[in-house]
């Protein structure tokens, strides 16, 4: 690897693997309850699904700027985090996993939701009928029937986020080292003098990852329905 890449290329995909799952992993308990409500409630499922699915239809730069009025050093939400918890996301590893997690958040709550729909309504009714009680239903039957878009979900939404670009570079900057993730690595070289072949590699990198990542949640997408 270290013959391929410099240290700075390495420390860039470093980043971008850890921002991708942190991500992921923190926006799927809210994407499979997100899931379930859109699911099973028709109406106001179709209003919280239209919200959810903004970031899809936004330009990534105005959800950074919008993270940037919440979560901003000045901003109210922000400035109480920091001075009370001391989580600070601007200009941050965090924030930059907060950005991708909310714009990849979306594919999550969609591959989810489409699983739940295509299972048999009647069997979490059987259950209740035979005395099953919430959470039993929920674990041992909600949770088996989403599996194969949970598992979809996560890795579409992890390929995603490894090409997250504006949301990231308006809300946390492009600091080297700190929140510099591949995609912001490719622009940076872009703009220095000779840095060509720095992008290529890097682009080649990019490509390489998210085939990768796609191939592997089709294949276990269709594994666990089989």
């Amino acid at each position: 690897m270290t013959d391929i890449l410099t240290p700075a290329e390495i420390t860039a995909l470093g980043l971008s693997l850890r921002v991708s799952g942190v991500a992921v992993a923190c926006a799927l308990p809210f994407a499979f309850l997100t899931a379930i409500f859109v699911a099973r409630r028709p109406l106001g499922g179709t209003l919280l699904g239209g919200i959810v699915h903004l970031p899809l239809v936004l330009p990534p730069v105005a959800v950074g700027y919008l993270l940037l009025v919440v979560f901003g050093a000045r901003a109210p939400v922000g400035a109480w985090l920091d001075q009370t918890l001391g989580v600070r996301f601007v200009f941050s590893w965090t924030g930059a996993a907060l950005a991708s997690g909310l714009i990849t958040f979306p594919l999550q709550v969609r591959a989810i939701r489409l699983a739940l729909e295509s299972a048999d309504p009647g069997l979490a009714d059987a259950a209740r009928t035979l005395g099953a009680r919430r959470f039993d239903r929920l674990l041992n039957i909600t949770v088996p029937l989403a599996l194969p878009g949970i598992v979809s979900g996560l890795i579409t939404a992890f390929a995603a986020s490894l090409g997250e670009f504006g949301a990231i570079i308006t809300f946390v900057s492009n600091i080297p080292g700190e929140t510099q993730t591949l995609p912001l690595a490719i622009y940076a070289a872009l703009q220095a003098p000779g840095g060509e072949a720095e992008a290529a590699r890097l682009c080649v990198l990019s490509i390489l990852l998210a085939l990768i990542f796609l191939s592997a949640g089709e294949i276990t997408f269709r594994r666990i329905w089989r």
